[in-house]
């Protein structure tokens, strides 16, 4: 896609439209968040492992129903696209990933709010998922830049981004605060135009495999 094809992509509508689409591959499928998937996501969420790192705790019922509400609610405003990702083998709701900080005039945005349950975690999922966001955003929104960030703390996700093909950039310290009280300090990553060719053959290799210890 040429360099006036992704201006004339996003010519007639918001971001956060065009981001919300419907995104497959083999592997799993990506689809714009419902309140018909609440049950489904329900299903996976209520395990504290998820959440660990992330700047949401959903320890009680109430906590999902809140979480599950701000889902709907940001992805409606177009201040995040969220997508409920499916594994196709087993056909079950496997997590939760977005577009969101779309800063549309600068052709940057970032992929997070990324949550696997615990029987999709290290097998694919994250990968498969995380190539079609990317492959969407620079090849249908035509951004410049995708960013992820993470807690410095986060070792299993911060391998992820690297096999990717994410560039760490830095850590913003004391970033913000997390559930506990903790203030987090955040790692950022990124992908950049440039870079997407490479980046775009190395995910259609597939995850990398797992060195034994």
């Amino acid at each position: 896609m040429s360099s006036t094809d992704h201006a004339a992509s996003t010519d007639h509508a918001a971001w956060a439209d065009h981001a919300a689409a419907v995104l497959e591959n083999d592997r799993v499928r990506l689809t714009p968040i419902t309140e018909a998937d609440r049950e489904g996501v329900r299903a996976v969420a209520m395990d504290p492992a998820i959440w660990r790192y992330f700047v949401t705790a959903v320890e009680t019922e109430a906590d999902f129903e809140s979480f599950f509400d701000v889902n709907l609610a940001d992805h409606a405003a177009g201040r995040r696209a969220v997508y409920v990702i499916t594994d196709k083998e087993s056909g079950r709701i496997a997590g939760s990933m977005s577009f969101g900080n779309m800063a549309e005039a600068d052709r940057r945005l970032e992929i997070g709010w990324s949550w696997l349950g615990r029987d999709f975690r290290g097998r694919g999922v994250n990968h498969w998922a995380k190539a079609l966001l990317l492959t969407h955003a620079f090849e249908v929104l035509g951004v410049e830049r995708a960013e992820f960030k993470t807690d410095v703390l986060n070792v299993q996700a911060r391998r992820g981004l690297a096999n990717i093909g994410a560039t760490e950039e830095g850590t913003l310290r004391s970033y913000n605060f997390m559930p506990g009280g903790r203030r987090r300090d955040a790692v950022f990553y990124s992908v950049l135009r440039a870079e997407w060719p490479t980046v775009r053959e190395a995910l259609a290799r597939g995850p990398k495999k797992a060195v034994p210890a």
